[in-house]
């Protein structure tokens, strides 16, 4: 009977083994192993999920809070729907990667109707940590990337009729900025002077899921939303030519003022991205220092175009002095041999 029940799933001794059982097999194996080869790029100690072990303020912990974040078994709230809050977690850990993604599972919800609700949350990969600030919660000036949900819109609210109906922006709306420590984000505008680009997400008091990704994958920024309840990911900014150090942190912050929402974090996972460079790409691809971003001046970042103009600059006034004394010089001595001749002949 046990023959019997092995050839009825087609193993059959000598005669070998029947590929109608063995491709399934297969099948689940290689699911196994691509799963576990994606967790294995699950970069455990830059990411916060549940039941969020290790956040808070003892020494094993790998994320601090501040400000008046909340963490409960199902979320971490950096501000209640309350006025004149802010919050903040991050990372103990620098983040040495070269190329990651970051996903991030939040809720933004309140008693606010539409447009009365505020401030917005920020997500950031930065040389600063745990310093409160203006921006959404954390500090101005920062040196790194900062991705904004912003939630209400000062500029559209102060100057109404400066606008086109074409060129009003529908809020929530996400933006990305990068920044070396001169820029300042503009809250009256909403940080436009500085953003790279960004669409409207309408997040706010939605009864599924919603997630945010940033990508940074050969000195690219992506990042895409899926926020309609589809399990679908759709495009929201694309940059090339972005250049982030490494060794910066990943935090999550949040700020409320008169208006106000519950900006509820409930998951942030960072995946190491392993993409294969040809040997001109390795080249060129320099460990940088400074974020910056190709084709955009930065304040305070030299442009090596302008370094080489000043150099050459320079370099021609000073051979044109070297040129002025050493046509002074010849001018002299044929001014002295003219009037030696001169004595001769009157004499």
């Amino acid at each position: 009977m046990a023959s019997m029940g092995l050839r009825s799933v087609g193993i059959c001794g000598r005669s070998g083994v029947s590929w109608t059982a063995v491709i399934p097999l297969l099948a689940v194996w290689l699911y196994v192993v691509t799963a576990d080869q994606t967790d294995d790029y699950l970069k455990r100690e830059h990411s916060l999920s549940k039941p969020y072990q290790g956040v808070g303020s003892s020494p094993s912990s790998l994320w601090d809070l501040s400000g008046n974040v909340l963490v409960t078994p199902q979320y971490v709230r950096l501000t209640p729907d309350l006025q004149s809050k802010q919050g903040a977690v991050w990372n103990r850990m620098p983040c040495y990667l070269r190329d990651w993604e970051l996903q991030v599972h939040f809720k933004v919800h309140g008693q606010g109707k539409k447009n009365l609700n505020g401030d917005g949350f920020a997500l950031w990969f930065t040389k600063d940590r745990m310093q409160a600030g203006s921006v959404f919660g954390s500090k101005d000036n920062f040196v790194g990337l900062g991705v904004f949900v912003d939630t209400y819109p000062n500029e559209e609210k102060q100057h109404e009729k400066r606008y086109s109906a074409g060129n009003q922006r529908i809020y929530p709306y996400v933006s990305a900025m990068v920044s070396n420590g001169s820029l300042t984000y503009d809250h009256s505008r909403d940080g436009r002077p500085t953003e790279l680009g960004g669409c409207t997400a309408m997040v706010r008091n939605l009864n599924h899921d919603t997630f945010l990704v940033i990508r940074y994958v050969k000195r690219r920024l992506t990042i895409m939303l899926d926020i309609d309840g589809k399990q679908e990911w759709r495009d929201c900014l694309d940059v090339p030519g972005v250049r982030l150090p490494r060794g910066y942190y990943f935090g999550a912050s949040a700020a409320t003022g008169d208006l106000s929402d519950n900006h509820d974090i409930i998951s942030l996972k960072v995946y190491q991205i392993s993409v294969e460079r040809t040997p001109g790409e390795e080249k060129l691809d320099k460990e940088v220092f400074i974020p910056s971003v190709d084709n955009m001046k930065l304040p305070g970042v030299d442009d090596p175009a302008e370094s080489m103009s000043g150099l050459a600059l320079f370099l021609i006034i000073f051979f044109s002095l070297v040129g002025v004394v050493f046509a002074s010089v010849i001018l002299l001595i044929v001014y002295n041999k003219w009037q030696e001749r001169s004595r001769k002949h009157f004499y």
